[in-house]
């Protein structure tokens, strides 16, 4: 199932054509059967298996996961038991959770990883036989991910999509200072709460730069929202 979907705040379906700045994506994606995590995470259903970090060497995968389970001796014994393991050691322990360092004969994370050149972003997570996991990037990049998702016989799901823009240099710091100082005491609110003396006063600054500052301010703003991320329904 391929979805390139957002909920807007007035309930309808949007699909977003991000125009700059950097995009974070959630996706979830069918694991195949054979790999461990998937066989384990569907043998033991109510239980959230995640990868805190790894990395390969070789033909082989050293790895900490962690495991949010009901029955953590289970899930040890399983883990230790399976042929795509190679040796495991249990780190912590509790009731509702195992820690453990772990070496896998499974890489095909890794190989995903080098083919659509992402960095993978710990951590991320596997919940019967799904696995979860967060990308940041440009546009560019997510249409890459995407292209190698879309080829790859391994059903998929896009849950979240946020665009970002470089906003740090956007305002001046005294336009900023002019822009939070007036919502903050309802100069924006309808109707208006304070008056642009008022506004000036308490920023120890006469009208007329205030005026300027703030109507230069606004006018960035505007500009900025028209050239940004475009939204159709």
């Amino acid at each position: 199932m391929h979805q390139l979907l957002s909920i807007g705040m007035d309930g309808q379906k949007t699909t977003w054509k991000p125009q700059r700045g950097m995009i974070s994506a959630r996706f979830r994606i069918q694991l195949p059967d054979h790999l461990w995590v998937s066989e384990l995470s569907r043998q033991f259903p109510q239980s959230e298996f995640k990868l805190l970090s790894g990395f390969r060497l070789d033909d082989r995968a050293i790895e900490l996961g962690e495991v949010v389970t009901d029955t953590p001796t289970d899930v040890v014994a399983a883990m230790r038991l399976h042929p795509a393991i190679e040796s495991y050691e249990l780190l912590e322990s509790d009731s509702g959770r195992v820690l453990g360092k772990y070496e896998t004969t499974q890489t095909d994370l890794y190989e995903f990883a080098e083919r659509s050149t992402r960095t993978i972003e710990f951590p991320v997570s596997v919940r019967r036989g799904w696995y979860t996991f967060d990308v940041t990037g440009t546009q560019e990049d997510l249409d890459e991910l995407r292209a190698a998702l879309d080829v790859s016989p391994l059903s998929y799901e896009l849950e979240s999509l946020v665009s970002s823009t470089e906003t740090d240099s956007l305002l001046t710091e005294r336009q900023r200072e002019m822009i939070e100082a007036a919502a903050r005491m309802g100069y924006f609110a309808v109707p208006r709460e304070c008056t642009l003396a008022e506004l000036s006063d308490s920023l120890d600054v006469d009208k007329s730069t205030a005026s300027t500052v703030l109507r230069r301010a606004q006018q960035r703003i505007v500009e900025w929202f028209l050239s940004g991320p475009e939204s159709t329904v």
